[in-house]
């Protein structure tokens, strides 16, 4: 049975403010600002682009692009357009049906249009990412070719276009099993987002940091998240894991890295394994 649009809003703002709540070293969280960001815009953001994001009858790419319009309408910059980039598709898949999240985001994926495209691409012209100017399909111009495809083509360079390319996998393979591996740990509270946070950095060099400060530099943040993601693991008492993120936030946070893609994908796992426990 599809899940009703109230769920849709509650599985949304829920997983926007998971992860903010949780601190994810370089990225905007409740423990610290950065990157001349704040958690209020970012929870702001998240109220105001749930409605456009769950609007039954509404195209992906018009939701995307009505959830952009809104967040800068509310907070003049571009605090969430990976985060609408993957909630949207999510949300319609909820909306669909099968039982099979995974299976309906294909569906969904399978299903868009040129005027999706149009939309799609209007959005992020409006929310004015750096770099995606530059990519084989210019946004700022009509698409010649349908959203997956143009995704399909930026997907070695950038992990949330990889998501449209691949139908979530990533998600579904990495997020969601990080996220049931810490509560199976007994973790709690902001943990088990920390947790998928931290899956994605290490396991891929955070496309945001490479469009940001080149792919060396990414390489170098995720080997220093797979150290840090160790001593995590080694730190029985949370003051002492706290401290250890903290170092780590601050750190990268004064070299004005924000690996902000894992932060994008820890939403998307967040709500993907909601909107699934919904469908069951």
């Amino acid at each position: 049975m599809p899940v009703s649009r109230a769920l849709l809003t509650k599985a949304y703002e829920a997983a926007c403010r998971a992860e903010i709540e949780a601190l994810k070293p370089g990225n905007v969280h409740v423990f610290a600002d950065g990157h001349r960001m704040s958690a209020d815009q970012f929870l702001r953001s998240a109220e105001v682009s749930a409605a456009p994001l769950t609007e039954p009858g509404v195209s992906v790419g018009r939701r995307i692009l009505a959830a952009v319009d809104a967040t800068r309408t509310a907070v003049a910059t571009n605090t969430n357009l990976g985060i609408v980039l993957l909630a949207a598709p999510l949300l319609r898949a909820a909306e669909l049906p099968g039982r099979d999240l995974g299976a309906n985001v294909r569906e969904v994926l399978d299903s868009l249009t040129m005027d999706d495209t149009a939309a799609a691409f209007e959005a992020i012209a409006l929310a004015s990412p750096g770099g995606l100017g530059d990519a084989d399909n210019d946004v700022r111009e009509q698409p010649k070719i349908g959203l997956v495809e143009a995704m399909r083509q930026a997907s070695d360079r950038d992990l949330i276009a990889r998501q449209y390319a691949n139908g979530m996998a990533d998600v579904f393979a990495i997020g969601l099993p990080a996220l049931a591996q810490a509560e199976e740990r007994g973790e709690g509270g902001m943990w088990p987002a920390v947790a998928v946070y931290l899956a994605f950095l290490t396991g891929f060099p955070d496309s945001h940091v490479a469009r940001k400060h080149g792919l060396d530099t990414a390489l170098k943040v995720q080997r220093e998240a797979a150290a840090v993601a160790a001593d995590l693991a080694r730190q029985p008492g949370e003051e002492a894991r706290i401290a250890l993120l903290t170092a780590f936030d601050r750190d990268l946070k004064a070299r004005a890295i924000n690996p902000g893609t894992s932060a994008d994908l820890t939403v998307a796992s967040l709500l993907g394994r909601c909107l699934s426990q919904c469908l069951a």
